[in-house]
């Protein structure tokens, strides 16, 4: 029987190294601990995130393979980019990342809950009144329709989650961001884990040890925190252009 590591209270830079990652379920690292700033930071400062749900112990991830986008490298599909060229949608970043979490939290099509709780959110909410962790959305008119959010350290960002309230909405936002990271000169969009959808908008697969050599270069080059609101960021019409 494997026994999981658990985290030290008073420890936050006490992960195990990622290699000791569980084979199944993929990537389970280490359980407790709690969701201060200064544990998030350093967990995703290792290529680990938080990902349980109510009623377990606080959960610690570093999957074998990882997702991500080079954010020079994006796809807009041939059908997305036609719809694109016809939107008057607007993009902003930071104006709405509370309603965006709350968004991402309501529980989806054919799942009974979410992971991402009260105490979630509530962590998140103190990362983002630091600078580390941002919202870019997607609005038709004063309505949001679609939005993601993740967190910035140095050179890199990893995206948490999203959400769709009007067709393509979560695409747009996530294009939107891959626009962002780009003019920040941030390469690299973690998505963590795969499907479909990423895929078709160019996400690729990188081993754990890649992704966690990659991710310590970023996260440890210069760049400020701060919040992102005041950045311009072009209207939805124009990324369909984005590659």
């Amino acid at each position: 029987m494997i026994r999981l590591p658990f985290l030290d209270p008073d420890r936050a830079e006490a992960f195990p190294p990622v290699e000791r990652a569980l084979a199944e379920p993929d990537g389970l690292l280490a359980a407790g601990g709690d969701l201060s700033p200064e544990r998030l930071l350093a967990a995703y400062r290792r290529g680990v995130f938080p990902w349980f749900s109510d009623g377990e112990p606080i959960l610690w991830w570093s999957p074998s393979r990882r997702t991500v986008f080079d954010t020079a490298a994006m796809h807009v599909p041939r059908r997305l980019a036609r719809w694109l060229r016809g939107c008057d949608w607007t993009i902003r970043a930071d104006s709405a990342f509370g309603a965006v979490m709350r968004a991402c939290a309501a529980p989806r099509a054919k799942q009974r809950g979410t992971w991402i709780s009260a105490e979630m959110i509530a962590a998140y909410e103190r990362l983002h009144a630091l600078g580390h962790a941002h919202s870019v959305e997607a609005w038709d008119g004063d309505r949001l329709v679609g939005g993601v959010y993740g967190v910035a350290l140095g050179r890199m960002f990893f995206g948490e989650s999203m959400f769709s309230a009007a067709t393509n909405g979560s695409k747009v936002a996530l294009l939107g961001l891959a626009r962002a990271l780009r003019e920040r000169d941030v390469p690299l969009l973690d998505a963590q884990v795969a499907s479909d959808h990423l895929f078709t908008l160019g996400a690729f697969e990188l081993p754990r040890g890649e992704f966690c050599t990659r991710v310590a270069r970023l996260v440890a080059a210069p760049a400020s925190a701060g919040p992102w609101r005041g950045q311009r960021l072009p209207p939805a019409r124009e990324l369909a252009l984005s590659r």
